[in-house]
């Protein structure tokens, strides 16, 4: 069922949202060659405590981390572990955080040292995607009309749309009805409507959209491991539009 958030949850939420933000936010400065991506994690992790917040990935569903953080070919949900970034990865950081029981959820990838200018592209154009996407947000649209605007977007650069993983409504669980799908027809799926709140997430290919788990039971990976970007914002539906609750307009 989807839910209509209350201006109470929907203050709630905005701190969540803001605890989020502020976590990338921290963990810019250390995306480096030569840090660990358990030594991110452990950051994320004290950092969102010292908010009186906590990490909502932790234990969610049995996911041993407080973070999720994807390297290169990783499309979402790798595991936090003694691997070191290297200079010309790329690193996607998936922080979700749960404040007096409502939750906040941003993804965002970004370089590490220099990168390719391919691994530029992608992170450039994923990350438009996202905000073709937003435009899309305001009350009486369709999820049909956000889904259809990344695909377009995505198509238009010849980048491969992950369709077995999808945006969704978010608040006191992490993952709400509705799925928002990268992919779609426009003027299709739920209506929108003042008060519902959405993370839109983008998951764009450089290669293949295909990809396939692997036997942790939770990093997802591209099927011709080439590199995947992932930027997703928790996002209120508004009557004339929308308010990003996970920060500002760019955070890269």
């Amino acid at each position: 069922m989807i839910s209509i958030k209350s201006d109470y949850e929907i203050s709630l939420m905005r701190i969540a949202g803001n605890i989020v933000y502020q976590t990338h936010q921290y963990l810019k400065p250390f995306i480096k060659p030569g840090i660990t991506t358990k030594e991110l994690d452990k950051l994320a992790h004290d950092f969102i405590i010292s908010k009186d917040a906590y990490p909502s990935c932790l234990g969610y569903e049995g996911y041993p981390a407080s973070i999720c953080i994807s390297v290169n070919e990783e499309v979402v949900h790798g595991i936090p572990s003694k691997r070191k970034l290297r200079n010309g990865d790329i690193v996607t950081l998936d922080i979700c955080a749960c404040y007096k029981g409502y939750h906040g959820d941003s993804a965002w990838s970004y370089a590490v040292g220099d990168i390719s200018e391919e691994k530029k592209y992608l992170l450039k154009h994923t990350e438009e995607s996202l905000y073709e996407g937003l435009k899309q947000v305001r009350e009486g649209a369709r999820i049909g009309d956000i889904s259809n605007a990344v695909e377009n977007y995505a198509k238009k650069y010849k980048l491969g749309v992950v369709k077995e993983l999808t945006g969704h409504g978010i608040g006191s669980e992490l993952h709400e009805d509705p799925d928002v799908p990268n992919y779609g027809k426009k003027g299709t799926g739920p209506l929108l409507k003042a008060g519902m709140v959405i993370a839109i997430e983008p998951m764009l290919n450089l290669g293949t959209a295909d990809v396939y788990l692997l036997d942790d039971d939770w990093t997802i990976i591209t099927q011709d491991d080439k590199p995947s970007a992932h930027f997703e914002h928790t996002v209120l539906v508004k009557k004339d539009g929308y308010e990003i609750l996970t920060g500002d307009d760019n955070f890269g």
